[in-house]
């Protein structure tokens, strides 16, 4: 092969196994030391770098801890501020109503209108000859009760309107919040471009501002005059924001998630409680359908109540317990979300 005796090229090739094998042998004490010289190096930084990650972990663990407190002291704070709105809103609850209907109405407007509504029904019963007891019942009820469920009516309607656009605004603040500008633009921007009765609230949280309030103070105040659950996670949301720190927009938007999620259940239960509703108006309105019914086709059997003491007593205790039936099922048909 090649010219070479194969005995020479078998001594070659065994020399050299040979000097590979003696080059190992005089090496190897070093690879061994060069190897665990690694593998220590290698530990050590291993045990630098979990000192640092539990450190960090400490740190971190150590920053929640004191975030958490903050916010419970927020939300402490925040508690004791809505209780003083309550009682101030509950000393004069005839005028925060009508500053919750969003109408230009004080407290000297609303007791002329009663006192004119109770004369205008006492001359109408009058005139239709009912008996004087009679007359100046109705007049009390004219004056004392209609007058506060006509406020009742326009505030509930004008809640109504404010829940269903109030989504819609912090969805239009988030955008605005990531777009770059401040919360303090954003809520003038809904201020000046909102949808009635939001623009007006926001507004209010503006001229707050400008009479020295702050963001925080200025959403807690807007429960005066919008009292409602979905105003009070604003202002927690927005207090917490200011004091603990955090991401603004994504907050606000879980927020107007959640909102719209309770929308949608507040609809679902009202469908599931109809019948119940609708059953228990039918039941409440009976009594009275019935007694017209009677009036209409027997006049002279129903006059006695109207004229006879010991009629007007019944119809005080029929009334009486009827008051007491109604109220009964209205909470028992109540669902509150």
């Amino acid at each position: 092969m090649f010219g070479l005796d194969p005995n020479v090229l078998l001594m070659v090739m065994l020399a050299a196994v040979a000097a590979g094998g003696l080059c190992y042998a005089l090496l190897f004490s070093r690879i061994e030391t060069e190897k665990k010289t690694d593998a220590r190096i290698a530990r050590v930084k291993s045990a630098e770098t979990d000192i640092g990650k539990v450190k960090a972990a400490r740190d971190r663990v150590q920053e929640m801890s004191k975030r958490r407190k903050s916010v419970q002291d927020s939300l402490k704070e925040l508690e004791k501020k809505q209780e003083e709105q309550a009682r101030k809103a509950g000393d004069g609850s005839i005028k925060a109503r009508l500053a919750q209907t969003g109408l230009p109405l004080r407290l000297t407007h609303f007791y002329v209108m009663s006192g004119v509504l109770g004369v205008v029904v006492l001359l109408m019963v009058l005139l239709s000859g009912a008996p004087l007891l009679a007359a100046f019942g109705a007049a009390f009820a004219a004056a004392i009760g209609l007058p506060r469920w006509i406020v009742g009516f326009l505030v509930k309607r004008r809640q109504k309107q404010f829940l269903n656009e109030f989504p819609n605004a912090l969805d239009v603040m988030v955008r605005s919040i990531k777009s770059g500008l401040p919360l303090n633009d954003a809520l003038r921007l809904i201020a000046s471009d909102g949808q009635e009765p939001v623009k007006t609230e926001f507004r209010r949280v503006i001229e707050s501002q400008q009479v020295g309030l702050s963001i925080p103070e200025a959403c807690v105040r807007m429960m005066q005059t919008m009292p409602l659950p979905e105003v009070n996670f604003f202002s927690i949301v927005i207090t917490i924001q200011s004091q603990a720190g955090g991401n603004l927009s994504e907050a606000l938007g879980n927020l107007a998630r959640v909102l719209r999620e309770r929308k949608k259940m507040k609809a679902k239960v009202q469908a599931l409680s109809m019948e119940a509703k609708a059953s228990a108006v039918i039941i409440g309105a009976l009594p009275f359908i019935v007694a017209l019914l009677v009036y209409l086709t027997s006049p002279d059997y129903m006059t006695i109540l109207f004229t006879d003491s010991r009629g007007h007593i019944i119809m005080l205790f029929s009334g009486i317990w009827m008051s007491i039936g109604i109220l009964v099922m209205r909470n028992m048909i109540n669902f509150d979300i």
